[in-house]
């Protein structure tokens, strides 16, 4: 005759307990290794879209336009929090040009838009996100980008290359890659390497057939998690040039 024993009643509890904690885990969705997935894909895509890289060091500028601020235009990148980062922005025309003049520069003409981004400021107090003007101590920066079309974009885009490199070390890089019909640069630190963080200026340009009519505000960056706005000079719509962002 087999006989049948009945647990005591804590540790029956207890077992019953056991099983449902054993239970919950095993149902438990892997959310680390689905995050790390996600990113990866994400990363992927980013750089299967990403355009050619053209070193700022190896394009040869001509003359700043100059125009009502002068050649240079200085303003800062900012939310309703706090600004992020100073930019400094100037447009040439091609090496051999000067004065540099769209209205009697001859028709072809490739304006090279040029934007430096200090994270932070750029140690100057009068200017920017400079002392005194509310600026935010910046850990990452994620992204330079355009929040408005790129008109007359020619595909040839690019950064410094040793500034990306003091900034992001040997792993590091910046892929370069259309944003709606804009321009996006965009960080990827890469596995150990380093932020893109305070104080540390990175150059960025881009090409076009058409000069600037003017500063917009039609950039922005992506600091400590959060999107910031700032102006530079951006050129007017034309339905009769070619936005390679737009064609693909």
């Amino acid at each position: 005759m087999k006989r049948h024993y009945a647990l005591p009643a804590r540790l029956s509890i207890t077992v019953s307990a056991l099983a449902l904690a054993l239970s919950a885990c095993s149902n438990e969705p892997e959310v680390d290794e689905g995050t790390d997935l996600a990113a990866e894909d994400e990363e992927l895509e980013v750089a299967m879209q990403s355009r050619e890289v053209t070193d700022f060091m190896d394009i040869a500028l001509g003359a700043k336009i100059v125009g009502p601020q002068g050649p240079e235009v200085k303003s800062r990148m900012a939310n309703a929090e706090s600004a992020f980062a100073d930019i400094t922005s100037y447009v040439t025309c091609p090496a051999g040009m000067d004065p540099c003049d769209p209205a009697t520069a001859p028709e072809g003409t490739i304006f090279t838009y040029v934007h430096i981004v200090y994270p932070g400021e750029d140690n100057d107090p009068t200017t920017g996100s400079g002392d005194g003007n509310d600026s935010s101590t910046v850990e990452t920066m994620e992204a330079f980008r355009m929040t408005m079309p790129s008109h007359g974009f020619t595909g040839v885009a690019g950064y410094s290359v040793a500034e990306a490199g003091v900034a992001l070390g040997d792993v590091g890089t910046i892929i370069i890659t259309c944003h709606e019909d804009g321009i996006s640069w965009t960080v990827e630190e890469g596995d150990g390497g380093d932020q893109w963080e305070q104080a540390e200026p990175i150059t960025f340009f881009w090409q076009s057939t058409l000069p600037p009519a003017g500063p917009s505000e039609a950039y922005e960056v992506f600091a400590n998690y959060t999107a910031a706005q700032g102006p530079g000079p951006y050129p007017a719509a034309d339905e009769t040039v070619t936005n390679a962002c737009a064609t693909g």
